[in-house]
């Protein structure tokens, strides 16, 4: 008996450790995916912010920050940590998504309640 329980803690430690151990090294490998993606962005690259700002490259050269046309003429300037993924193609994206939450709806008839009385005596 007593052997079986000095093998319970490092069992119980190794199916502990185990899982967290895998999830650390998932988070890590997604973490450099995502630096990766932000480091190779290039000037017409459509891209998505962590925000769900849509727009297009338009000055990749600073090394923290990077500037996106979001409208024809319209530039702002963001952290390059906000960058979420590349896109295919912004409007597609916007027209794709619009047509998908397209639903026939019946238009709604409002009702109005009769006004309380306040003044009545109960």
């Amino acid at each position: 008996m007593g052997n079986l329980s000095s093998l319970m803690f490092p069992l119980l430690l190794v199916l502990l450790a185990v899982p967290l151990f895998l999830s650390a090294r998932k988070q890590k490998r997604a973490m450099a995916e995502q630096q990766k993606l932000q480091n190779e962005l290039a000037p017409g690259d459509k891209v998505m912010t962590t925000s769900g700002l849509y727009g297009t490259v338009a000055d990749a050269s600073h090394d923290t920050t990077i500037d996106i046309e979001i409208s024809e003429g319209v530039v702002t300037r963001w952290l390059r940590a906000a960058i979420r993924e590349k896109v295919a193609d912004v409007e597609e994206t916007v027209v794709e998504k619009a047509d998908d939450d397209v639903h026939e709806v019946e238009p709604a008839t409002a009702q109005v309640a009769e006004p309380l009385d306040t003044n009545a005596k109960k």
